[in-house]
């Protein structure tokens, strides 16, 4: 991470061990500070909780409480794509935790930099967060907070994740009794929006967008405000893509809105490892210019009125969805039934289920074909109505000129 100014007083020692030095970076909920433990001698990284989203007291106190204990569970982690918690402290009325210090930027950092990346760069890249978080999930801990902002890439291309800890607390969909959410609406999963429990299958979706963006260079549902991204997560698809190449089966499976049907860890490992051993691809029409880098997405807080909104949208999307799905399979249905019906079902009696054995659905079958012969019928009577008319009507004004 690139330091900034705002460097701590050379006397500000937390916990009596660590010292702390210069600013790694800013968020909605806290301060990475650049620390050394004098204990140990090394150098580490201190993230400071400081709330500056607008909570409340009683969602500050629930917020902080979840922190140190699931920091303390995200401490057990250790694996090498996972930036190790060393310790949690509490001092001045907040957390701090205390973090392996990685020489590295993170991926929304090589971004904003660099631009997008290949899609062989970026499934080096996911191979080493998905790894970090099947170790997650294996000792039950869900990130719930994967982003661009949250993942190192280090010198050689290889990568790991960050903010354990932190993320499991602010994004827990329950954090308040008032059911507020907290998070990064573009990286937000569509049943964490919907109040689920979040499972691991949020943290495959906030892989895929993440992912998406470092090849895209913009996130897959980004719309500039929070409302409307997250609107955008539970009812839309996601921006074509024109850079992913290979990659884009992978991200359309854990950018797959139903978690039941989304890719699986070890679905989207097998399409990751398939795109890293694909050859360069020969030369051809070079992709668009990349987009203008977009700034890290701060962190919003959903209150409840704001899910209510979401919610009740999300469930008139999804069911027009289920609508047009269920009304094309019984049409699909029924087309299967008449081709595969004998051609003495097709007989003058096959209106008569009872005599045919005709399914129950042929019936709207029926008045599609009369209809289709009455319409006709009746245009023509009508056309030969007025023409007899019209022939009137001249026979007896000639009669009258005369």
């Amino acid at each position: 991470m690139s330091a900034e100014a705002a460097p701590a007083p050379a006397d500000r020692i937390l916990a009596g061990r660590y010292a702390l030095t210069d600013v790694l970076g800013r968020g909605g909920m806290g301060i990475v500070w650049r620390a050394t433990d004098r204990t140990l001698h090394r150098e580490v990284a201190i993230k400071e909780l400081t709330f500056t989203i607008g909570l409340t007291d009683e969602e500050r106190r629930i917020l902080r409480e979840r922190t140190l204990r699931e920091a303390r569970a995200a401490a057990r982690l250790d694996h090498p794509c996972v930036t190790t918690v060393y310790d949690v402290v509490e001092e001045s009325g907040k957390p701090w935790l205390v973090m392996e210090r990685v020489d590295a930027d993170s991926l929304q950092q090589v971004l904003e930099h660099a631009g997008p990346l290949s899609p062989r760069a970026v499934a080096r890249i996911g191979l080493d967060v998905l790894s970090a978080l099947e170790a997650a999930h294996a000792a039950g801990i869900v990130h719930r907070d994967v982003k661009p902002a949250n993942v190192l890439v280090e010198r050689d291309g290889h990568a790991c994740l960050t903010d354990f800890g932190i993320a499991t607390a602010t994004g827990d969909s329950s954090l308040t009794t008032q059911g507020a959410l907290i998070g990064s609406p573009s990286y937000m999963a569509p049943e964490r929006i919907h109040g689920d429990d979040p499972q691991p299958a949020v943290d495959l979706w906030s892989l895929g967008a993440t992912l998406y963006a470092a090849v895209e260079g913009r996130p897959p549902f980004g719309r500039g405000d929070p409302m409307a991204t997250a609107m955008a997560v539970v009812s839309e698809h996601p921006a074509p893509m024109v850079r992913a190449g290979s990659l884009e089966p992978v991200l359309r499976g854990l950018l797959t809105k139903d978690p039941a049907e989304r890719t699986s860890a070890e679905q989207a490992r097998r399409g990751l490892e398939a795109v890293l051993a694909d050859a360069d691809p020969p030369p051809g029409t070079p992709p668009p210019p990349p987009p203008p880098a977009e700034a890290e997405e701060p962190v919003h807080r959903f209150d409840a009125a704001d899910l209510k909104v979401l919610g009740s949208a999300s469930k008139a999307v999804l069911g027009s969805v289920a609508r047009d799905a269920r009304d094309q399979a019984r049409y699909l249905a029924a087309r299967r039934r008449e081709h595969r019906a004998p051609a003495a079902r097709r007989g003058p009696l096959s209106g008569l289920s009872g005599i045919s054995g005709r399914p129950p659905a042929a019936p709207r079958r029926r008045r599609f074909k009369r209809r289709w012969i009455i319409v006709p019928v009746v245009t023509i009577l009508v056309i030969a109505l007025a023409v007899v008319a019209g022939l009137v009507w001249l026979v007896v004004h000639y009669l009258g000129v005369r």
